[in-house]
């Protein structure tokens, strides 16, 4: 075998966050132009997995972005339906939007108006299914952060069911508009190899991000508005405060 010229260039292997955001794009664009309907169900991950040559992995993190772009939903049983796409959305931030810090802070600071409220009307208004929808996702923030992830799906989940929980339609719509890009980790992910595994800093800021999140859970639980509200509103304030410093640093 000829050894590899010292100027030459080897193709980059493309990483699996990059593979799932490309197939986000191509199963969006098929929603979009119709030729997945409403109502439609997606392809097997198996057949997605043989047509787009990708991991499982890969597959199910793509279709988890698109269920936080509320673009499609997942019916455990039977499968994964097409939900649409409104291309009359009025309001929408773009991937682009999230690309900086202060892309970051300026959404959590749009999230705290939102949200405080949000928690303070489902702590008032939250139904026993609601609840267990919650614990469902906080458990599964708890198991990610076990397995070293960054538990961003299960998280935005969690933010999503509470805007469900005020029983008033358009506090999840606009959740599900945002997606699941407003957890801040989503659009700062590390790019080195190294910075990929998860360092015993990181696991502490995410169990103290999950101890925010049970204490929301906590006062909804206890049909406290108040309490839920100053929880929701110390938990996205910590996450400004955090990303500010960091871009201090």
């Amino acid at each position: 075998m000829q050894p590899v010229a010292p100027n030459s260039t080897l193709p980059a292997r493309r990483r699996p966050r990059t593979l799932a955001l490309e197939l986000v794009d191509s199963l969006g664009d098929r929603i979009r132009d119709g030729r997945l309907a409403p109502g439609d169900k997606l392809p097997t991950e198996a057949a997605i997995m043989a047509e787009f040559e990708v991991s499982r992995t890969v597959v199910r993190e793509a279709i988890s972005k698109l269920q936080a772009a509320g673009m499609v939903e997942t019916r455990h049983g039977i499968g994964t339906f097409v939900i649409g796409f409104s291309e009359g959305t009025g309001f929408r931030i773009s991937a682009e939007q999230f690309s900086t810090l202060n892309d970051v802070i300026a959404v959590l600071e749009l999230r705290i108006g939102l949200e405080t409220e949000a928690a303070a009307l489902a702590a008032v208004r939250r139904s026993p299914t609601n609840l267990q929808a919650m614990r469902q996702a906080l458990d599964a923030v708890t198991q990610a952060v076990a397995n070293g992830g960054d538990a961003i799906a299960p998280d935005f989940q969690f933010h999503l069911e509470i805007a469900r929980a005020t029983q008033n339609h358009h506090f999840a719509d606009l959740m599900q508009t945002l997606g699941s890009m407003i957890i801040p980790r989503a659009r700062l992910q590390p790019t080195t190899a190294l910075s990929d595994a998860l360092t015993e800093e990181r696991s502490l800021y995410l169990r103290r991000v999950n101890g925010e999140h049970e204490s929301i859970f906590d006062a909804i639980a206890s049909q406290d508005p108040d309490a839920a509200r100053a929880a929701m509103r110390t938990h996205l304030a910590n996450s400004r405060e955090r990303r500010r410093r960091a871009q201090q640093t």
